[in-house]
């Protein structure tokens, strides 16, 4: 013992705990709630985009066409374009059925492209094939195809999901689309209000290329977050020109076109696939994110599946998000199909955050 007390008299007692308790708790946090630093400091290190230039966004059901385009600044056209709404489809058959219904009256044809393998690389039934008798009410009008996934090990899954969409740039063009016609880039969840697609398709003279804002739910319409969605599109078709694709392509933003409903599942299997399954799968530091009663207390309060700050460009707007978002009481100016079948999807409307187990 003496030997031991010569040996540390020439260290400092706190200097030690520092060392072997300090430094390893520190690495630890960091570890743990590294990703909340990191997302807290961005406006340290990235600025925020170009603001979008946002038009204003002019509806009323007894106002005439002639009328609502004029309010726009466009002219009316004799006959509407032909309108081509292309998807990739995963698994949200739900919410297809609530977009399809939606846009229905409007639409000239739908194209949608699935594959049996998710972007990161896991194998999946082709979901929509074993559900396609839902869809007869578009049977008549629609370009399906399926396509084999490469399954390469260890790949960034932003390379699969490019792969991906170029399949589904050759199936718009099978399924007949030509010059002028509008084509609607969007993923599944992200839904046009069928006014929206009807006004750009009557109106002339409308941007060739033009951004969506559509309102952010999360989980259901119980969950608003805010009006900040804008990769869905609409585009005036140009042969070789136009390419499908799910990035800012303008800076126009036609204001209030629609919904944007994610992680919007019936089932708690469904969050878990999802969160194994999409691009951003590294979201998923820890295993127990993906246990079944933790998903669902998230749902029901609103909070953030990954346990992750808000993806804000300023402080303001972080601290103004940080903690669940605020449950939300209107169901009003919702799809159409989702209130005429209230019933059958309960779960998507306010005060139904319990989900189905299976």
């Amino acid at each position: 013992m003496s030997r031991l007390r010569c040996a540390l008299r020439g260290f400092d007692l706190k200097a030690l705990l520092l060392l072997f308790v300090g430094v390893p708790l520190l690495i630890f946090i960091i570890y743990v709630h590294g990703q909340k630093f990191t997302y807290f400091l961005r406006p340290l290190w990235e600025s925020p985009p170009k603001p979008f230039n946002t038009i204003p966004h002019y509806y009323h059901e007894n106002v005439s066409m002639e009328n609502l385009c004029k309010l726009h600044g466009w002219g009316v056209r004799e006959t509407p374009r032909r309108v081509f709404d292309a998807v990739l489809f995963s698994n949200e058959v739900d919410i297809l059925e609530i977009r399809w219904h939606e846009l229905s009256p409007y639409v000239s044809e739908f194209v949608l492209l699935e594959s049996n393998s998710t972007f990161t690389g896991l194998i999946k039934p082709l979901v929509f094939a074993k559900n396609r008798h839902r869809f007869k009410f578009a049977e008549s009008r629609l370009t399906y195809g399926s396509i084999g996934g490469r399954f390469v090990k260890g790949e960034n899954p932003f390379v699969e999901e490019s792969y991906q969409r170029v399949a589904l740039d050759q199936l718009i063009r099978i399924a007949g689309i030509t010059d002028d016609d509008l084509l609607i880039m969007s993923d599944v969840d992200e839904i046009p209000s069928g006014h929206t697609i009807n006004l750009l398709r009557w109106c002339d003279d409308i941007p060739e290329k033009l951004h969506l804002q559509l309102r952010n739910y999360l989980y259901s319409f119980e969950f608003f977050l805010d009006d900040k969605s804008w990769r869905a599109s609409v585009h005036r078709y140009r042969s070789q020109k136009t390419r499908y694709a799910h990035f800012r392509q303008t800076d126009d933003l036609l204001a209030d076109s629609g919904w944007h409903c994610s992680f919007c599942f019936r089932h708690i299997r469904e969050f878990i696939f999802k969160m194994k399954a999409y691009s951003h799968v590294d979201r998923v530091r820890f295993s127990y994110y993906l246990n079944k009663s933790r998903i669902q207390d998230v749902i029901c309060r609103g909070a953030d599946l990954f346990d992750m700050l808000p993806e804000e460009y300023t402080f303001q707007e972080i601290i103004a998000k940080l903690g669940p978002i605020p449950s939300s009481y209107s169901a009003v100016h919702l799809p159409g199909h989702l209130l005429q079948n209230a019933d059958r999807y309960r779960y998507l409307l306010p005060g139904n955050c319990k989900r189905e187990s299976g």
